[in-house]
């Protein structure tokens, strides 16, 4: 077998696998990369056992031959090429790889013993991949990293009819994001660190999606992941949203990004990075406090609503979490001082972050 292809989309297609091979395991065979060739190309292809990745590269293909490779030593030496163009050789039992005045041989694995991994031909919906990309990655921060709150570590997907959401909760903020989908999708909850590897892998075009058995798979023009779903009921986020707000603040949110940043340096980092909001005759005053000193920043902004004033607390980590999705003017909603409260965009967008406050 002979293959020449580009470093460039070679480099593209195992840095996505590296990703999800593991550099150790207790089967060898998981660290390896599984190279199918045909005269179109190669798909390259591995596992974690929580997610499989299939990935096409288009190389100009001679006597197509099937070989199995450790996979971030492969990685390394492609990446570490000089050449623009790679030339693959398989003889016997060892794979020649070749640029410029370099020239590899690596030892092939055992292509008999290496687990299958196969991938649904049929999609059960679709979905637009920028969009659902640009979902996840807004609202991925609120996942949980704690491992005893094994469904808060998931994403969940819904379907509404025109319409998709996803949503992320560690249970003291919830970030939704809605966006335009159609077809009959099911409710789903993803891994948050499988979400992180569709975001990579989503670009534009469609996502197809075919449901199985506690997994899922979704398919690209160049990309397959098998992905193992979370088991469980997502909390009734819904009822933590406030219906009855009382006072409307309106700024831009760079603005605010960048006085929360000022005066969260001196914010107590054993008391929740606290920092103070303090609304009052169209000025929003920032305070934090430590063991070094007090800080105070105050912005203008456009007031509403039936309260002429109020005061809130709140994770400065989380208020610059929640913001950052949010581009030009951050509309912010109060129910109550020790209400939840929601920041999201004044030109919609479908992006919400609801977070609850600290005492005041």
């Amino acid at each position: 077998m002979k293959a020449n292809v580009t470093k460039k989309t070679l480099n593209e297609g195992l840095s996505l696998l590296e990703r999800v091979i593991p550099s150790r395991s207790s089967n060898p065979l998981l660290t390896s990369l599984k190279v199918e060739a045909t005269e179109a190309g190669l798909t390259l292809s591995g596992t974690n056992l929580e997610i499989d990745l299939s990935c096409f590269v288009p190389a100009e293909v001679q006597n197509p031959q099937n070989f199995v490779v450790p996979a971030h030593l492969f990685a390394q030496i492609v990446r570490n090429l000089g050449g623009e163009l790679v030339e693959l050789e398989i003889t016997g039992q060892e794979l020649s790889v070749r640029s410029g005045g370099s020239d590899f041989k690596l030892q092939t694995g055992d292509i008999d013993a290496y687990p299958p991994l196969t991938f649904p031909n049929h999609a059960d919906v679709s979905l637009n991949a920028e969009e659902l990309s640009r979902a996840f990655a807004s609202v991925r921060y609120a996942a949980s990293n704690e491992a005893f709150q094994a469904v808060f570590r998931g994403i969940k997907l819904e379907h509404h009819g025109a319409t998709a959401r996803v949503v992320a909760s560690d249970g003291y903020r919830v970030a939704i994001r809605d966006f335009p989908a159609s077809g009959d999708g099911r409710n789903l909850i993803i891994p948050a660190r499988s979400v992180d590897e569709l975001i990579r892998v989503l670009r534009d075009g469609e996502s197809r999606f075919t449901y199985g058995e506690g997994m899922l798979t979704v398919t690209t023009d160049r990309v397959r992941m098998n992905l193992k779903l979370l088991d469980g009921d997502f909390p009734d986020y819904e009822r933590v949203i406030p219906k009855d707000i009382k006072l409307q603040v309106t700024l831009p949110a760079t603005a605010l990004k960048e006085a929360v940043n000022r005066v969260a340096v001196l914010a107590d980092k054993n008391a929740n990075n606290r920092v103070e909001f303090l609304v009052s005759e169209g000025k929003l005053k920032l305070a934090a406090e430590g063991d070094y000193g007090r800080a105070q920043d105050t912005l203008d902004v456009v007031q509403g609503g039936t309260e002429p004033a109020m005061s809130l607390a709140f994770n400065a980590r989380h208020v610059l979490d929640a913001l950052g999705p949010i581009e030009g003017e951050a509309e912010l909603l109060f129910s109550g001082s020790t209400s939840p409260a929601i920041f999201r965009g004044t030109g919609g967008g479908g992006y919400m972050a609801v977070m609850v406050t600290l005492r005041v």
